[in-house]
């Protein structure tokens, strides 16, 4: 599993260096063609709005054609998109490259499944962790090397986007190979084989069985988090004296520790605690720590806060997707995997809107603290977890 996974880690951080380079330059664009803030949001939205509605397509795709062509397809898929970014000449084309890319994007599921198939169960969670660890890493240092870019012209930080994505497509495809039949699954809940459509239906209209439990968690984690943080600045500039000029050094810090945490120590910590302890650790951490943003009047507190909330998000994504892999079927697994992103997506789109107005009208601190009340009740869905998600599942064999 480790030259695999070494594989699949190199690939996931070429394609998110890729994505990372062009997300900081993209309203700089979009103002230059005459966009207004309101047509920035929506291009912003646009690709998490395609990779939600592709990813359980996406999902169904690798179950049935496997893991490997479903990959290889989207890293081609992103190249396309990220050559209509490069040259393109209107906001309806810079559109477009967005939904593109949101399309190709829509694999991070199937990237999961992989490693759920190709992992033993008990190092399923820390493999997930090394997987994300390299993801955020590309997402750290992406945006530095798209602004060095920028130096040779305006098409290229597109165009490098796209060598790298079909580079990396190249590389895939020599030495990843494919994961479907690697591994049995040693627990599974039974469900009924559905169409995307109605896998994402399921969660709604049955929220208490196992695998729905866990979508719901990482679905209002992810939202709390990742639809709170892009509106850290401007509790900050209020609170405290940070500007564009040094913002970027504590969202480096937020980014860097969740690397650190993934790589270096969610190992040890799935071993000392298990997958289902560690996870209601983390959202306790990670409701601690966004209850603090709102509490911001020092750099102490926030340095606090920056550190407890990647503490909870790297503690409770690689766990939950783990108990995810194990509480469905094989058969289903790209599936649930695609849908569990599409909720995830949702709540990317819904929390930052819901925290903008939140914020005009309640306070700038606000959204925070609403963000952490809703990770905290989501323990309330961990009940009775250790009875449908053992931490320590038999070996493969």
């Amino acid at each position: 599993m480790k030259g695999k996974l070494t594989v699949l880690m190199i690939t996931a951080f070429v394609d998110m260096l890729g994505l990372a380079m062009i997300i900081p330059l993209l309203p700089f664009y979009a103002t230059k063609m005459g966009a207004s803030a309101t047509i920035v949001g929506v291009l912003i939205a646009a690709f998490s709005i395609a990779q939600l509605a592709s990813a359980p397509l996406w999902g169904r795709f690798s179950d049935r054609y496997g893991r490997r062509p479903a990959l290889l397809v989207g890293l081609l898929v992103s190249a396309v998109a990220y050559v209509l970014f490069a040259y393109a000449s209107t906001l309806s084309l810079l559109l477009l490259s967005r939904v593109v890319q949101g399309f190709g994007g829509g694999t991070i599921g199937v990237v999961q499944a992989y490693v759920a198939d190709a992992s033993d169960p008990n190092d399923r969670a820390k493999s997930l962790g090394w997987l994300s660890a390299a993801t955020s890493f590309g997402a750290v240092v992406g945006p530095a090397i798209g602004s060095v870019l920028i130096r040779w012209g305006h098409h290229a930080p597109g165009i490098a986007s796209a060598v790298f994505c079909i580079l990396v497509s190249v590389f895939a495809g020599i030495y990843l190979r494919e994961s479907k039949d690697d591994s049995a699954v040693s627990s599974e809940h039974e469900i009924v084989p559905q169409t995307s459509s109605g896998a994402v239906w399921s969660v709604i209209a049955r929220p208490r069985e196992p695998a729905q439990r866990l979508i719901w968690i990482y679905a209002i984690a992810i939202g709390g988090f990742y639809g709170t943080v892009p509106t850290l600045p401007l509790i900050l500039a209020d609170r405290l004296p940070i500007t564009e000029a040094n913002v970027g050094y504590f969202v480096m810090y937020l980014g860097g520790m969740g690397v650190f945490v993934r790589a270096g120590i969610l190992g040890r910590m799935i071993e000392w605690l298990g997958e289902v302890r560690l996870t209601r650790l983390g959202l306790v951490l990670l409701s601690i720590g966004l209850a603090l943003i709102a509490a911001v009047h020092s750099y102490l507190t926030l340095i606090i806060a920056l550190t407890l909330m990647p503490l909870g998000t790297a503690f409770v994504f690689p766990c939950v997707t783990a108990m995810l892999s194990r509480v469905v079927p094989k058969r289903h697994r790209g599936l649930y995997m695609g849908v569990q992103h599409t909720f995830g997506g949702v709540s990317r789109v819904v929390f930052p809107l819901a925290a903008g107005i939140a914020m005009d009208h309640l306070g700038l601190g606000f959204p925070f603290i609403v963000a952490g009340v809703l990770v905290l009740f989501t323990l309330l869905l961990t009940t009775s977890m250790e009875t449908y998600a053992t931490t320590r599942a038999a070996p493969v064999t």
